[in-house]
């Protein structure tokens, strides 16, 4: 049973790395899971790119454990030098676009639902979700199906993590700036350079510390990444755009970042959202225990993920390396495969051994 499990999970990551999902864009990939998962007599559901199914003897009066992970990918590295969509084995390895993110989460997670879809003896309700536009945190992702879903209680979200467990994650805002100047000839001494005025903030920025630190993430950690003005050599700019991407923690919430930003600096500050919040669980929460338990590390990780959109605790893990995500030639092993749903179903055991 178990060599049967790996062998169709590796067989549904190649089917998935062959059928191309970049966001907003996952119509072929919903296909495969959906049909996936009814071969296997589920009741499967889907709404837009999205597929779930919930276990077969669901009792409303069970806490609900949700299993999630996406089927987006990014689009390839122009580094590439395989094709993307062939998913090739070498050397133990599985290579292919979204192989390590997340596909190995993704079918390992599967895996897991499918072992214990037909047990009436769980402690606990479980949900599977395939999910689109991840990796662009769009609207027509797991947001767009959460209202679909029965109460949740708690959450694993499946992403490449060694198999560590991330308690907490930061979180992300996104934040369009513009200081305003006055136009001038640059020969005579007139006008206001919004360029000027931008450095002051954008100086602010780069040396202000927020004074809490999260126990788990670190600190707040502000960059500015873009900025655009002056349309030629001789005007002085009246105007000066620039974005911050500000990564924050659970000492604060990204309201109370962008109150701050707002108070120190004379740019017109906008945020593209406030949706993308940082998330941590109590290290006394059953889903740590559990880890704990069963000799899983955890960690504060720095990367986004669909844990931001959830409103009930949740934990990151999964099979593969973040830092393979998105690089040239990705891929990932078939014994991280073959671990991660072995991890997943002692995880998900040892939950209901303590529920």
């Amino acid at each position: 049973m178990h060599n049967q499990l790996v062998l169709e999970s590796v067989e549904l990551l190649k089917q998935l790395i062959a059928t191309p999902s970049f966001s907003k864009e996952e119509h072929g990939t919903a296909e495969i899971i959906l049909d996936f998962l009814a071969s296997k007599d589920v009741k499967v559901q889907r709404k837009k790119n999205n597929v779930w199914a919930i276990n077969k003897h669901f009792d409303p009066l069970k806490p609900t454990l949700l299993l999630n992970s996406h089927h987006d990918t990014v689009k390839p590295n122009p580094a590439y030098t395989r094709n993307p969509f062939i998913p090739e084995g070498a050397e133990g390895r599985l290579y292919g676009l979204g192989s390590n993110d997340a596909g190995a989460s993704l079918v390992a997670l599967i895996a897991a639902f499918l072992s214990f879809y037909e047990r009436s003896d769980f402690h606990y309700n479980l949900i599977f979700a395939a999910t689109a536009e991840e990796e662009i945190s769009g609207k027509n992702g797991i947001s767009l199906i959460l209202p679909a879903l029965p109460k949740i209680d708690f959450a694993i979200v499946g992403e490449p993590t060694l198999l560590r467990m991330a308690i907490a994650e930061k979180g992300l805002l996104v934040i369009d700036c513009c200081a305003t100047g006055i136009a001038g000839h640059a020969a005579r001494n007139e006008g206001e350079n919004a360029i000027y005025k931008a450095i002051d903030d954008i100086q602010w920025i780069k040396n202000y510390s927020f004074p809490k630190v999260s126990k788990t993430l670190g600190p707040v950690k502000m960059t500015v990444t873009l900025i655009k003005s002056g349309t030629q050599h001789n005007v002085i700019p009246a105007k000066c755009e620039f974005t911050i991407d500000v990564r924050t923690t659970d000492a604060y919430t990204n309201e109370e970042v962008l109150e701050v930003i707002r108070q120190h600096t004379n740019s017109e500050i906008k945020p593209r959202s406030t949706r993308l919040k940082a998330s941590s669980v109590s290290k006394d929460h059953i889903l740590v225990k559990a880890a704990q338990e069963l000799g899983i590390s955890t960690f504060g990780s720095p990367t986004l993920s669909d844990q931001s959109l959830l409103n009930a605790p949740s934990v990151k893990i999964g099979p593969g390396d973040s830092a393979r995500s998105h690089s040239a030639d990705e891929y990932v092993g078939l014994n991280e495969i073959e671990q991660g749903i072995d991890v997943y179903i002692s995880l998900l055991e040892k939950i209901n051994a303590k529920l």
